[in-house]
């Protein structure tokens, strides 16, 4: 236990300037981009320069970005993300408002994911060549050459727009219903708790079609990387001298290969999880699901600044806890890692 709190520790201060250079990065090219937060919040009526400025100099827009880059430091150590001029609200509350949604399409979709690619890559290394391994290898080829957000527009366009399966792909709730009370956030667990099955119904319904997009966006790496871990150690020494010696076939698959190829499996797991929560922009986007991709796209085309610096500080937060566990399985998959020491 002390060595594992002591790796966990030394990972953990090992991320710090991977977060401060993911926040000054943010901080600078929101700081480069033309457009002027002062001149979208001056768009009324009878605003003229002076009005703009005056906002610029409220906003503290008028100090050199080495400057607001200090005083936005500070603010984060006391851990205040500014305040969104969109919402008005503080985008720590924004955010916590938003996650549970996000968290839903891509936790469910990442699990989807697993439990198709995993079997697949597993089938199509055990039998190469056959059509299996060639359904793998076709699955692999389309989710790579196409972009999320092309995936969820077909889909919109089949079961919505052609069959008529899917209900209308806007929001997470039915607007002709009442939602339930908000405990957890998660509108499927909100909704089991307050024990009302049309709105889990309502809210399962909504999820099938943008779950499903970010399951078919992470399943192509997902599959491509099993089938070549498992077809690398299926030709491995240790795996023939296996099989010669008679144990079953499902034993050396399982046992023997599976638990060899984990480790550059465990990574992809790790990565592609890591990638779906920024990846989930365009998909919120698609299908107006109010998270945090959502809000920070919106961000970015009204100039608001603080959202799209939280946002990308929470997904680097995410990014590098992903790899702190990724750093600790390595160690209970194969001690010989020697990653805990």
């Amino acid at each position: 236990m002390p060595a594992l709190l002591s790796f966990i520790g030394k990972r953990s201060l090992a991320t710090l300037p991977i977060l401060a250079g993911a926040l000054v990065f943010t901080f600078v090219v929101m700081r480069l981009l033309p457009a002027d937060p002062a001149a979208f919040l001056a768009s009324g009526p009878g605003m003229g320069p002076e009005e703009i400025e005056a906002i610029r100099v409220n906003l503290g827009l008028d100090r050199s970005i080495p400057e607001q880059l200090l005083i936005y430091a500070g603010d984060i150590l006391r851990g205040d993300l500014g305040r969104s001029f969109t919402t008005g609200e503080t985008v720590v509350d924004d955010l916590a408002a938003r996650l549970p949604a996000s968290l839903e399409l891509t936790v469910t979709g990442f699990l989807l994911a697993m439990l198709v690619a995993l079997p697949l890559g597993i089938a199509a290394a055990a039998r190469p060549g056959s059509w299996i391994d060639h359904l793998c290898r076709i699955i692999a080829t389309a989710g790579t050459s196409l972009p999320s957000f092309v995936i969820g527009l077909l889909l919109i366009h089949i079961f919505y727009f052609n069959l008529g399966w899917a209900p209308e792909p806007v929001g997470r709730f039915d607007m002709m219903l009442f939602p339930p009370p908000v405990v957890t956030g998660s509108m499927v667990i909100d909704a089991v708790l307050a024990g009302d099955g049309a709105a889990v119904r309502s809210v399962l319904g909504r999820m099938v079609l943008p779950c499903l997009t970010m399951a078919l966006f992470a399943l192509a790496p997902l599959a491509r990387i099993t089938r070549g871990a498992m077809i690398g150690v299926l030709a491995s020494d240790f795996v023939v001298a296996a099989r010669a010696a008679g144990l079953p076939r499902r034993m050396v698959l399982w046992h023997y290969a599976l638990h060899n190829a984990a480790v550059p499996i465990v990574t992809t797991l790790g990565l592609v999880f890591s990638y779906m929560l920024g990846a989930n922009v365009l998909v919120e986007k698609v299908f107006a699901w109010p998270g945090i991709g959502s809000y920070a796209l919106d961000a970015v085309m009204n100039a608001d600044y603080a959202p799209v610096q939280g946002f990308v500080l929470l997904v680097a937060v995410a990014f590098a806890l992903v790899n702190l566990l990724i750093d600790i399985l390595y160690g209970l998959i194969d001690p010989r890692v020697g990653r805990m020491g």
